[in-house]
């Protein structure tokens, strides 16, 4: 199936959280498309340093302003009408869990819920940006949207865990009783260009460590899996699904699964790095395995990922090579 693209010159799309690593790479191509893209930003964890190269275009607005705080409606690039609403703001690393928990849990309910009725108000198609964090520890594998998950409530991933599926509930609520044009796409492990060096996430950490000659640290016995995905094919699959008209929730990500052992060894490959793989202790909560289907995200909108992981990684090495000096 082929998805025609729905919005583009002359649509105003509003990015949430839109100076980070995956938002900021999605201005780009909305930019691209002819959007006029206003990116709303706190800076906990985006950089005005990821869009600093769109300041200057009279189709891009940046706003600093905390979402779960409300929408500055005073700010006159927020006053007008937006076609589209993306929410993406939400600190998303393992690191961020420990040192944000109140924030995240803040901008997933508070901030999703000021957000809905803003799309409500403009008859907006809002993208909810989900998580495979959603299926917890799965014990699905790989990962269909049907399965509902093995989430542990309680625990340290758990604030970024509830705070996206309370994120979802609110989103089909508003679909169900509101009649928001809506969408949830679930993102798997991405990577790629403008991912911070230290947010804890383990392919930053991997070449972080690899060229800078340390030690490679891999948690546990190193045996659990993600399945990684270069950040260009993610945003070309959260654009299909803006274009469409399906709700989901649907899959994005890849297929290439490698255990966190063999991601460790092919970084230090790549970058000609002489550091040796360590093992330390493995984090609470840390799940076992990700895959997803994309079966849904193929037969609905056509999506398939093109960037293997190789190509992706030695990329993203030289952005950190130039970015670490």
């Amino acid at each position: 199936m082929k998805v025609a693209e729905r919005f583009g010159s002359g649509h105003r799309v509003l990015v949430t959280g839109g100076a980070g690593f995956v938002p900021s790479h999605l201005v780009d191509s909305l930019i691209a498309r002819g959007c006029t893209v206003v990116a709303l930003d706190n800076f906990v964890t985006g950089s005005k340093e990821n869009v600093a190269h769109l300041l200057d275009r009279p189709t891009f607005t940046l706003v600093e302003a905390d979402l779960s705080d409300g929408l500055p409606t005073d700010h006159p690039a927020l006053a007008e009408r937006f076609d589209a609403i993306l929410h993406m703001a939400s600190p998303a690393s393992p690191t961020d869990f420990a040192q944000l928990p109140v924030e995240i849990l803040r901008v997933g309910s508070v901030g999703t819920l000021h957000l809905l009725e803003r799309a409500v108000a403009d008859g907006a198609r809002f993208l909810m940006a989900s998580t495979s964090e959603a299926y917890g520890d799965p014990k699905e594998h790989p990962q269909r949207e049907t399965y509902w998950g093995n989430v542990n409530p309680i625990g340290v991933r758990s604030v970024y865990d509830e705070a996206k599926r309370f994120s979802e509930a609110a989103t089909m609520a508003y679909h169900r009783y509101r009649g928001l044009d809506a969408a949830i796409v679930r993102i798997f492990n991405t990577y790629g260009p403008r991912m911070r060096p230290d947010d804890g996430r383990a392919i930053p950490t991997f070449i972080s460590q690899a060229l800078r000659g340390e030690p490679i640290t891999v948690h546990g016995t190193g045996n659990q899996t993600r399945s990684i995905c270069f950040v260009e094919d993610l945003v070309r699959g959260i654009l299909l699904l803006l274009d469409s008209t399906e709700t989901g929730p649907v899959n994005c990500g890849t297929e290439h699964e490698l255990t966190m052992r063999q991601l460790a060894e092919l970084i230090v490959s790549l970058s000609d790095s002489d550091s040796e793989v360590t093992y330390v202790t493995r984090s609470s909560d840390d799940p076992e395995m990700r895959r997803p289907d994309l079966t849904l995200a193929r037969e609905l909108l056509g999506y398939e990922p093109a960037v293997a992981p190789e190509d992706g990684l030695r990329r993203t090495i030289e952005h950190f090579r130039a970015r670490l000096g």
